[in-house]
């Protein structure tokens, strides 16, 4: 990219404010790259708004700094800013978590449900979708801070290690080991497929129709024996408990249970969460959870459900 201004100058010709003006449209352009990377260090949509904020309070503070060097990268300087204002979060964040009650789940990330063949209206959808999926993100939870950040800009964005050694300050060998346990860590936890989107949208309907209409029999065939499913309602929104529930058999009674007392104004919805067919399911026009399910990379088995009612988490989505 090419070098924009010095900070606190201004081109030949210009006023002090066509500077300012410069610098907004700079941070404008990389603001959803940014998110994104943040967002799959984090987890948290409210936390990722704020590294934002605090990186953007640097940004401009350096833009208007008199007698600062020119940037060369103005993308690599502001993830980089980003990324260690995230890293600076962790301690805090855990803390947090450690005091949550039951299951913690990410922040779903709620995008239109837009096919994956046809063209993508907006850049920002695009960016967007480079969010992992949920179940990787809970992964993703048991990395170090270091190994998930190496992880998101190398194997998710596609950063070469040179790069995310100057990110972080690092030699570009303790980025690749980094890199490496990173890596084996989630593969020997989650190995990587990707499930055909069509077959995920037909499995989500099928798996709500069957949940909610209190199909036993439905659901044992469409569950796989090793099933997991995660209730995130943090002592605020209905939750199965402050452990996920294992087992076909389990979930597959604890799901019809919930039917005896069926939701007033039942209405689901169908749009993308991180990436994937995700089901909305509002109750009298309120949101009331948010249900992500993963398939088994075998078939089209769910092999793992993802029920977020905690409504402090329903901000971001409209």
């Amino acid at each position: 990219m090419t070098e924009i201004p010095a900070p606190g100058t201004a081109r030949p010709g210009t006023a002090p404010a066509d500077a300012a003006d410069v610098a907004t449209r700079v941070f404008v352009d990389h603001r959803e790259l940014v998110f994104s990377i943040v967002y799959n260090m984090l987890g948290g949509v409210a936390d990722t708004e704020d590294v934002l904020q605090e990186t953007w309070l640097a940004w401009a503070a350096r833009s208007a700094a008199p007698d600062a060097p020119g940037i060369e990268s103005p993308r690599a300087y502001l993830v980089r800013i980003a990324v260690n204002k995230a890293l600076a979060r962790q301690a805090a964040i855990s803390k947090r978590r450690e005091a949550y009650f039951g299951p913690w789940l990410p922040e779903p990330l709620v995008t239109p449900l837009v096919p994956d063949t046809g063209p993508v209206d907006s850049a920002e959808l695009a960016v967007r979708a480079e969010s992992v999926s949920m179940a990787l993100l809970v992964v993703l939870e048991t990395l170090t801070p270091l190994e998930r950040a190496v992880f998101v800009l190398h194997e998710v964005f596609g950063y070469a290690h040179t790069e995310t050694a100057a990110v972080l300050s690092r030699t570009p060998a303790a980025v690749r080991q980094l890199a490496h346990r990173a890596r084996e860590h989630v593969q020997a936890r989650r190995p990587r497929f990707r499930a055909d989107p069509r077959l995920s949208q037909e499995v989500t309907e099928r798996f709500v129709a069957a949940a909610f209409g209190g199909d036993l029999e439905a659901l044992m065939e469409l569950l796989a024996p090793e099933v997991t499913l995660w209730a995130d309602g943090g002592g605020k929104g209905a939750a199965a408990g402050r452990r996920p529930i294992h087992g076909r058999a389990r979930v597959a009674k604890l799901l019809v249970a919930r039917t005896a007392r069926p939701l007033a104004g039942l209405d689901i919805r169908y749009q993308r969460v991180n990436g994937g067919p995700s089901a909305l399911v509002y109750s009298a026009g309120s949101l009331f959870s948010v249900l992500v399910i993963d398939l088994s990379p075998d078939g089209d088995r769910v092999q793992g459900i993802y029920s977020i009612t905690n409504p402090d988490k329903f901000a971001g989505i409209e």
